[in-house]
């Protein structure tokens, strides 16, 4: 099983960045997939989840800026990230069942 992160950055505040998480050997039609993030020095702290019906959940922090989406036929789910904050820097992880991706930075920074 792979999860392949991709889309992260430096971004200037208020900027907008997509990531992209794609699966091989593991189906994303029929599982929860998730992202989650770790600032440095802090833990990892989980910030969006995706049913396998499409339903979605954010953590309070990005609720109304972030949106979760998954495309089932490209096996990848993205997380859309707008009016990016300084506070958004971390490295972006993708969750499928027990399986991780390796992350993407993602930096706020003028």
């Amino acid at each position: 099983v792979q999860l392949v992160e991709s889309g992260g950055g430096l971004v200037q505040p208020g900027g907008s960045l997509r990531l992209s998480c794609a699966a091989s050997d593991f189906t994303v039609r029929t599982n929860f997939m998730s992202w989650y993030r770790q600032a440095p020095g802090k833990g990892r702290e989980w910030v969006a989840i995706s049913s396998s019906g499409g339903t979605t959940n954010y953590a309070d922090s990005v609720k109304g800026r972030f949106t979760m989406s998954r495309d089932n036929d490209k096996n990848t789910v993205y997380l859309q990230m707008n009016n990016l904050k300084p506070e958004d820097t971390a490295v972006y992880y993708c969750k499928g069942f027990v399986f991780w991706g390796q992350g993407t930075q993602v930096t706020v920074s003028s």
